[in-house]
């Protein structure tokens, strides 16, 4: 069996901590490990399989000899290395929203679209978390009853913006109780002009607003990831999506509410729950006579995503609603990166075709 060298790039950030804990419990067989991060964190210890590894500052060198690539160091480090590295022979599967929307790059949920794996020409995009466990769930209906119309609004965790930004948040919370004043520095957006508090409030934005002012960046990246997951296609018409995205005061986990119209005029809510609780990956949490629905807090630490609240729309015919939860740093990071992984492994697709992408190429 073949065994094979790998690297992790951004080791010591949230979801990088986490890439190593998916990667030690995988089927992937672990010739060697790489930790690489900034030249701040380099010289750190971290642990992989109960062995000490020495953090390294990552350089193009720092990718020789490697065979696979798993990124979550900030979309500018991966513009930066992951050409150098898929150069150098090592197919990556990049945790950022460097290369999600580049045509030549398969945007990659397993249990969605596996297959556009087959397509690779060395970077594979892990989506945004919001968008993973929405069409992890919407992707089964779509296919058994067909889908015209998503209306999606989230409710997101505050590590969705970085372990920075989780710090401000449990300071914040401390301040308030104490009665004392806040200074917020990080959200709702650290590249943004104002900012505020988080702590007992809610914020109507992630990431900055496009130049219209209509969405954030967040909602243009649910809309146009959907599209290029389900339909192959980021300006696909076939389904129209609109979504709102609000940062909550909670650490980890986000949830989501999703109005959907379905094409099939015979489907019935007990067949779209069955469908869902059928769905690989997907947990169906939905008994209201007992209270048992999907919480942030139960999702938390968990590879699945959660489903619950499923119900008709009573004013629309053919419309329904559901509340959908996920961990946002596994399945929306850390775990659907190394199950893209493993399917390249289980595939054997860990190799570089002829004509690599290296579109960042410097």
């Amino acid at each position: 069996m073949r065994e094979f060298n790998v690297a992790i790039l951004g080791a010591t950030g949230a979801v990088g901590t986490r890439l190593i804990s998916q990667l030690e419990q995988s089927t992937i067989p672990v010739k060697s490990i790489k930790l690489l991060a900034s030249a701040h964190s380099a010289g750190k210890t971290l642990q992989f399989k109960g062995q000490d590894v020495t953090v390294e500052e990552a350089k193009p060198a720092s990718f020789e000899g490697v065979d696979l690539v798993l990124a979550s160091a900030g979309g500018s480090v991966s513009k930066k290395f992951l050409p150098e590295a898929v150069k150098r022979g090592a197919v990556c599967v990049d945790n950022t929203s460097a290369f999600r929307m580049e045509p030549e790059v398969p945007l990659v949920i397993p249990e969605v679209n596996e297959k556009a794996l087959y397509n690779h020409r060395g970077i594979i995009s892990n989506p945004n978390c919001s968008t993973i466990q929405m069409v992890v769930c919407l992707d089964p209906i779509y296919r058994k009853f067909g889908l015209k119309q998503v209306i999606v609004s989230t409710y997101q965790a505050v590590s969705g913006a970085g372990q920075s930004a989780l710090n401000e948040l449990m300071e914040e919370s401390q301040q308030v109780l104490n009665g004392e004043k806040t200074d917020p520095k990080i959200l709702p957006t650290k590249g943004d002009k104002k900012h505020y508090q988080q702590a007992f409030n809610l914020l109507p934005q992630i990431d900055v607003f496009e130049q219209d002012g209509y969405y954030t960046h967040e909602e243009w990246k649910m809309i146009h990831e959907t599209k290029k997951i389900m339909l192959d296609d980021m300006d696909a018409k076939d389904i129209k999506v609109t979504a709102t995205c609000v940062r909550v005061p909670i650490r980890i986990a986000h949830g989501e509410t999703v109005y959907f119209e379905v094409a099939d005029d015979k489907a019935t809510t007990d067949q779209i729950k069955q469908t869902l609780a059928d769905a690989q990956g997907v947990v169906l949490q939905d008994d209201t006579a007992h209270q048992v629905y999907p919480q942030p807090i139960e999702a938390e630490g968990k590879r699945e995503t959660f489903v619950g609240r499923v119900r008709p729309d009573y004013e629309n015919d053919g419309s329904y609603h559901m509340w959908v939860v996920s961990d946002n740093l596994l399945k929306g990071a850390a775990w659907n990166t190394v199950e893209i992984a493993e399917r390249l492994v289980a595939d054997d697709l860990v190799r570089v075709p002829d004509n690599p992408y290296l579109g960042f190429e410097n």
